[in-house]
């Protein structure tokens, strides 16, 4: 899992203004990973805990966070959250 505070001109390359926008409410699940995601928080605050290795990493709004393939983890959304998101690997 990785998360950076992005520059407009990484956010202009990466053209986030077109990926898919996701919400949630505030709630707690497992998810898993079929493909890397990349997606920048628009609103909120989330914790996800990597299942096998019990590493946290919370994000809020600003944050740009990747999530590896194959990763199995859970979800913690403390603030409902917003945000633009992409599957593929991309280089942040």
């Amino acid at each position: 899992m990785k998360k950076k505070q992005p520059t407009e001109e990484l956010l202009k390359k990466l053209n986030v203004e077109s990926w898919g926008i996701w919400e949630k409410e505030k709630s707690s699940f497992p998810w898993s990973y079929d493909e890397t995601e990349t997606c920048y928080i628009l609103e909120g605050e989330v914790e996800v805990t990597d299942s096998s290795t019990g590493e946290k990493l919370e994000f809020k709004k600003g944050d740009l966070v990747q999530f590896p393939k194959g990763l199995e983890c859970n979800w913690n959304v403390k603030k409902p959250v917003r945000k633009y998101y992409n599957f593929g690997d991309l280089d942040i």
